[in-house]
């Protein structure tokens, strides 16, 4: 405890020094006597309060307390109790040590709380880099809204994925991996793409595409298929998974559409 004033044993101190050496305010010191938790033993001739070294370990136990929290009345209690100086001081270690154990509690219920706000948070640039790697570009981001950016579907993706955490897109680079696996297996198997296998992988295509983005009713699923084709850059994409796959998933996704256009009967 640093002070700017010293004490010798056996000299007694004033309100104004007994506070500044404690570090407590001379209110509080007057609350205390008024109380009767440290009532002052010696008096100047004016009749102004003095502390002797009696009343000075008395105050020091009562801080130590009150810096734990306890209420006043539990502080008389342990005062008044009998007991050493030691046994005091035992007490007042084990009261540390139960409050430290409190402390470390909310320290850790604060790191919950604080990982739960920043796992809640939207997605970063960064973060969209690390999960699709190539194949997110802020250049194709922009593109794709100078394209789009007028339509309903741009407009209701936007509103969903401007409040995606880290999460949820990893959760979307999951699906839409085994999506375009099945895609793959069923190219490499040499399923046509009307085969029953394909155009259900198809349909997975556009669900993910529509449950994640924007509403997408089959004759729009058509428009993007053609697009992987007509596109260079989608082709590619689908290419470095497996030779021929940007057509195959094209010819899928219309073999899909046309299974589900077309009437019943």
């Amino acid at each position: 405890m640093t002070t700017t004033s010293q004490h010798t044993a056996g000299m007694e101190l004033t309100v104004g020094q007994v506070a500044e050496t404690f570090g407590v305010t001379v209110r509080t010191l007057h609350h205390y006597d008024a109380v009767g938790l440290v009532v002052p033993s010696g008096r100047t001739p004016a009749g102004y309060r003095l502390y002797t070294d009696a009343d000075l370990a008395r105050l020091a136990t009562v801080v130590t307390y009150r810096r734990l929290d306890l209420p006043l009345d539990e502080v008389r209690a342990l005062l008044d109790g009998e007991g050493t100086p030691v046994e005091h001081l035992r007490r007042q270690r084990a009261a540390v040590v139960s409050r430290l154990g409190e402390l470390e509690e909310l320290v850790h219920a604060i790191d919950r709380a604080l990982e739960r706000e920043m796992t809640e948070q939207p997605a970063t640039t960064e973060d969209l880099r690390e999960l699709f790697g190539d194949g997110f570009r802020e250049e194709y981001q922009q593109e794709a809204e100078e394209r789009w950016g007028d339509t309903d579907a741009w407009r209701q993706s936007k509103r969903r994925t401007d409040s995606y955490t880290k999460a949820d897109w990893e959760a979307v680079k999951e699906e839409q991996d085994r999506v375009n696996a099945e895609l793959v297996a069923a190219l490499r198997a040499g399923e046509p793409p009307t085969s029953q296998r394909a155009m259900d992988a198809a349909e997975a295509h556009r669900v993910q595409i529509e449950r994640w983005f924007y509403d997408l009713d089959h004759a729009f699923h058509r428009s993007l298929g053609d697009m992987y084709v007509s596109d260079p850059r989608f082709t590619a994409t689908y290419e470095e998974q497996a030779p021929g796959l940007a057509q195959y998933v094209r010819d899928a996704i219309h073999a899909n559409a046309d299974r589900h256009e077309r009437p019943a009967g």
